[in-house]
């Protein structure tokens, strides 16, 4: 029998995707989380390097160094970053690891923004770990888990005061980049001051969910998919974001910069980019970037007549966003978008792209739904049309909406769906967590899943219109119309999304389980 000559277990390999080896920080590396007595790192932070370190993915004899303002000894410090990690009672081994990972994690307190406090920092770090090394490499890793106001001090006295003159130096900065076009450029230019490109990771952490990253696996590696994405067989594209809780005393912070800027500005924006972008050359990290920056500049910036605006008010027995002391009483700050973007190029003119974002909704859902354009008529009369839905999360899946024929004796057409849904097919899987892919892709030097600085500027350039619209910059902001806590969000979204060409399915259709007789 002919073979391949091609080892099983290669078969579906992606070369351009493994990182050259030289680039991974393997040995005498330590981890610096700048902001460790905050929200971000003991909530995301500290459980993915406990994650990775439990899976084997930390660099060996790797040392964790927490810094921050507050002052606490090491058990408070222990306490504070393990409390969010989950570890069931009888996981003996999962409760060893606990302990070990407590053994190589340090904590240092000091200011942001002098000299002194960060050469104390560099002076932990050589005198204690450092000085211990068997060889002269020296490798530090900075996660920035912290306030935009500080990036740029924290970054410079970095470069000045904590650069290690005999090993690689990557700094991983969080989002907010910016709010408009104007201070992301400021910020990017003061960064790169004392930070190069390919020692820079900003993190989406979107891009790190794997069913965004199985988004290039499933465009460019199936045939059936690939042949009919492009405006000859698609009708619209929606990408929704909903939450089912408000602010919840966190509207001060989100009041300043709103659901645009939180959401759809960064991570809906990136599923867009890789959802539309052309097949790279490669799997590498320039090409794919490359890609989602020429496809992100053929759009134009959104127009007010394809945006639609809301805010929560009280509705069953949950205060509305204005209720909120934290909030400004007469605040027209949007806790909903739905805006609508276009690419102006030969695969997507006139395909519209909806992206909705909410606080204060029916559920928690994040997903594409890719609507597919009407049958010829003339056979079937009311078919539904063909649906591709990629669920982001919760229940991470794939289904392919299309007709068949009913069971039995009648002959009729029903929607129904070719389902892959991931706990049900991949039974022995742990999906990793987005941050624990993230920051094992910035040990092993991989910019695939972090946004390139262009990249950034051409996003600001597609929102900055309508943020400055809202903002009350061009003229009197707009008023959002309200909708009630636990809603579907405003009742003008199905007259919204209809404008656009959407059709919704049957009434009856229900997904993943559907009672026939019901039709």
């Amino acid at each position: 029998m002919a073979t391949t000559g091609r080892p099983r277990a290669m078969s579906g390999t992606i070369p351009s995707m493994e990182s050259s080896a030289h680039d991974a920080l393997k040995d005498n590396t330590v981890i610096v989380v700048l902001g460790a007595s905050g929200d971000l790192a003991k909530k995301k932070t500290y459980p993915a390097l406990f994650g990775l370190y439990r899976m084997g993915f930390l660099p060996r004899d790797v040392h964790i160094v927490g810094y921050a303002r507050t002052k606490m000894d090491d058990a408070e410090y222990h306490k504070r970053i393990t409390s969010y990690i989950k570890i069931a009672d009888d996981d003996a081994d999962g409760k060893a690891k606990l302990e070990e990972f407590k053994k190589f994690s340090f904590y240092i307190s000091g200011g942001y923004e002098d000299g002194p406090s960060f050469e104390n920092l560099n002076k932990f770090l050589v005198d204690n770990i450092e000085s211990k090394y068997q060889s002269k490499e020296r490798n530090r890793l900075f996660y920035l888990a912290l306030p935009p106001s500080v990036f740029i001090p924290v970054a410079q006295h970095l470069k000045e005061q904590c650069y290690s003159k005999d090993g690689k130096n990557r700094i991983i900065v969080e989002k907010p980049f910016g709010k408009d076009l104007e201070s992301c450029r400021q910020l990017l230019g003061s960064l790169k001051q004392h930070w190069t490109e390919d020692e820079t990771f900003r993190i989406d952490h979107y891009l790190g969910k794997e069913m965004v990253k199985n988004i290039l696996v499933l465009r460019f590696a199936n045939v059936a998919l690939s042949s009919g994405w492009d405006k000859n067989s698609i009708s619209n594209v929606q990408i929704t974001f909903k939450e089912p809780f408000g602010t919840e005393g966190r509207g001060g912070y989100f009041d300043e910069f709103g659901i645009i800027r939180d959401i759809l500005q960064n991570h809906l924006l990136q599923v867009l980019s890789i959802l539309t972008m052309e097949r790279p050359v490669s799997f590498s990290a320039e090409d794919i970037r490359d890609e989602k920056v020429k496809v992100l500049r053929a759009i134009p910036p959104i127009e007010r007549s394809d945006t639609l605006l809301g805010q929560y008010v009280a509705a069953n027995g949950k205060p509305g966003y204005l209720d909120d002391d934290t909030v400004p009483h007469n605040s027209v700050c949007p806790t909903f978008a739905a805006t609508t973007l276009w690419i102006h190029n030969p695969r997507w003119e006139g395909v519209p792209f909806i992206l909705k974002a909410g606080k204060a909704l029916n559920e928690a859902k994040v997903e594409v739904r890719i609507q597919f354009k009407d049958v010829t008529q003339g056979i079937f009369k009311d078919i539904s049309r063909n649906e591709l839905v990629i669920r982001i999360q919760p229940s991470e899946a794939v289904y392919l909406k299309l007709n068949t024929k009913t069971p039995g004796l009648n002959t009729r057409a029903i929607p129904t769906e070719m389902d892959l849904t991931y706990k049900r097919r991949f039974t022995e899987i742990k999906i990793p967590e987005a941050y624990e892919a993230l920051i094992l892709d910035a040990l092993r030097g991989d910019h695939s899943n972090f946004v390139r600085d262009d990249e950034l500027d051409v996003a600001w350039k597609i929102f900055t219109p309508i943020l400055h619209w809202i903002d009350g910059k061009a003229g009197p902001a707009p008023k959002p119309v309200p909708y009630p806590y636990g809603s579907r969000g405003p009742k003008e979204l199905d007259s919204f999304i209809s404008k656009y060409g959407f059709k919704r399915t049957v009434a009856e259709y229900t997904w993943p389980i559907m009672n026939v007789s019901a039709l």
